[in-house]
């Protein structure tokens, strides 16, 4: 079912139901869990049953946003035992966070919901993970566009869960559907390397044959497959004209661009996109009236490359990023028993953390399959 996402004031997001998160049934029978929360439910279910535990889930990094609220407490709603029993605690996707703070707080009894732990530990770390570097790039932008390119740094099946924290965390274009899946976006792209191969490395014929099949679509053509960035945009940009929307940038760190092949390199390293290709192109297009057309970069961009060319000033439209969001696990979560039936009640280090922030849920808000 597709599900509307209506940003909230402040740039918080509707509670989502288990409507849109559609889950493994294989989790109520404890597929994914941790074998031993599934002996201690046993354990419990037969010896100390009817306890009234809290669990709180925290992590340990600075400056993070917190991602994957709203799955882990539909979650509980599905596969949890009596769940309308649960007192739920939380903050909501989206939320900055600092080391130790908790993010969701869970009391009953604890062979109700206990077993959950070890998926909810990883639905909260893989989800704050994507999001906090998609929020860490997203504020060096300074108003520049980016598209995430995400889909092709890991296994398939996370792309939805992916696309949807990048999407909490400020990013409107993906390269799938299945990015945008939980907040109803679309995949967006134009043309790969291996259009431009099949055509035999001519990249204006493959530029025609694309405008032929899209024709109410202007042209964002990948431009480094001949390593010769600048001849190539400028032979381009004098075939299509106003056709021409873009040129990507997308050289690997192994190459130099040929632009620089009479050009002295001792200042600076002109391996891959480097900033100093980036203002030859935009001269070259300047100089020649390709004023409109625009240049998009991407190949191992990360937040701090970014902010290094945003504050020089480096001539960029659009930046795609991919590995710097999805390869980084930033944030760890882990899950600890600190109440016990109404009394303070951890393992030494650990105590029940008292938050202002955590708005308990109502049951209703989600629903049951």
């Amino acid at each position: 079912m597709e599900l509307e996402i209506k940003l909230k004031e402040q740039g918080k997001i509707s509670r989502l139901t288990n409507e849109t998160f559609k889950f493994d049934l294989r989790l109520k029978d404890g597929f994914f869990a941790a074998n031993y929360f599934l002996k201690s439910r046993e354990i419990v279910n037969q010896f100390a049953p009817n306890h009234i535990v809290t669990m709180q889930w925290f992590q340990r990094t600075d400056d993070a946003m917190v991602c994957g609220i709203d799955e882990s407490i539909a979650l509980i709603h599905t596969f949890g035992v009596d769940p309308a029993s649960l007192k739920i605690e939380a903050l909501n996707d989206g939320d900055l966070i600092n080391a130790n703070e908790p993010v969701l707080k869970v009391t009953g009894k604890y062979e109700n919901f206990g077993f959950l732990e070890s998926m909810i530990d990883g639905i909260l770390a893989r989800r704050s993970s994507v999001a906090t570097n998609v929020h860490r790039v997203v504020r060096e932008l300074n108003g520049k566009d980016i598209f995430s390119m995400a889909d092709r740094q890991d296994e398939y099946n996370t792309q939805i869960g992916d696309g949807y924290a990048s999407y909490v965390a400020g990013i409107r274009k993906v390269s799938t559907d299945a990015q945008g899946l939980w907040w109803g976006g679309h995949g967006v792209g134009t043309m790969p390397h291996a259009l431009i191969q099949v055509c035999g490395g001519d990249i204006l014929k493959a530029s025609d044959i694309y405008h032929k099949t899209y024709p109410n679509e202007q042209v964002t053509a990948l431009i480094d497959y001949n390593n010769d960035v600048i001849t190539d945009s400028l032979k381009l940009a004098k075939h299509l004209g106003k056709t021409l929307r873009a040129v990507r940038v997308d050289t690997s760190k192994s190459l130099i661009d040929h632009y620089f092949d009479d050009k002295d390199t001792s200042g600076f390293d002109p391996h891959g996109v480097c900033k100093e290709l980036i203002f030859a192109l935009r001269k070259a297009l300047d100089d020649n009236g390709f004023n409109y057309v625009k240049i998009i970069v991407s190949s191992s961009f990360t937040a701090e490359k970014i902010k290094e060319w945003v504050k020089l000033n480096v001539p960029v439209d659009t930046y795609g990023v991919g590995t710097a969001f999805v390869n980084n696990m930033t944030v760890g979560f882990t899950g600890d028993l600190v109440m016990l039936d109404g009394r303070n009640e951890a393992k030494e280090g650990r105590k029940n953390i008292k938050s202002d922030r955590l708005k308990e849920v109502e049951f209703p808000i989600l629903k049951q399959n």
